[in-house]
């Protein structure tokens, strides 16, 4: 087992998450700050549940945060902060959108430490990969609010330089970080965009 394993997946067990993954977030918090008390998070591909849980010690009691997943939600170590919420969702589904515009206006924060299933065919891991973070975009455009923040996992491949161009103009910053709880040798990287700007396009869907 890796040493890097070993120490982020017992850290996780001492810090009551159910992933080490919830330190690729924590990192980019810590020196971002892009999280704060009162925000509304949606958290897509939130399966098993550490970086919804991570959300709700920062945006606090009156925040909340609403985790999507394709898989049901399991029971989770409740931490007494934001009001949490699970959703059983493919996140390409139309439904989704309805059902989250029902109950929320709007979202501060959109994450997404999605990937898709991979085939062994890098260049075919990378496509999907993207396809994943075009839907999250998408999503952006229909339910993140303006000036919000996304922070989006993507696999790097030879298409990445220039989706990251389609990506600049919807954000004032916009950084690639790789966390040190990311193995080297992965091909993961984290997006991460500040001061969300709407197309025009989708305006009408504030």
């Amino acid at each position: 087992m890796r040493k890097e394993k070993d120490f982020y997946f017992h850290k996780a067990k001492k810090d009551n998450y159910p992933a080490r993954s919830v330190y690729k977030l924590e990192e980019a918090q810590k020196k971002h700050r892009f999280l704060k008390p009162g925000q509304r998070v949606l958290d897509l591909g939130c399966h098993p549940g550490s970086w919804s849980l991570y959300a709700a010690t920062l945006v606090e009691p009156k925040g909340v945060v609403v985790g999507v997943d394709l898989q049901r939600p399991a029971e989770l170590p409740q931490k007494p902060h934001a009001e949490t919420h699970r959703l059983c969702y493919d996140v390409f589904s139309e439904e989704l959108v309805g059902v989250l515009h029902k109950k929320w206006p709007g979202f501060h924060v959109l994450l997404s430490d999605m990937a898709p299933a991979t085939t062994g065919s890098r260049y075919a891991d990378h496509q999907q990969s993207l396809r994943l973070c075009r839907r999250v975009l998408e999503l952006a455009g229909r339910l993140l609010h303006d000036n919000g923040a996304l922070y989006c996992k993507v696999f790097q491949g030879a298409d990445f330089p220039a989706f990251l161009e389609e990506c600049k103009p919807l954000f004032t910053t916009l950084k690639v970080l790789k966390p040190q709880s990311s193995r080297q040798e992965s091909r993961e990287i984290f997006m991460l965009g500040q001061g969300y700007r709407r197309p025009r396009s989708n305006e009408a869907n504030r």
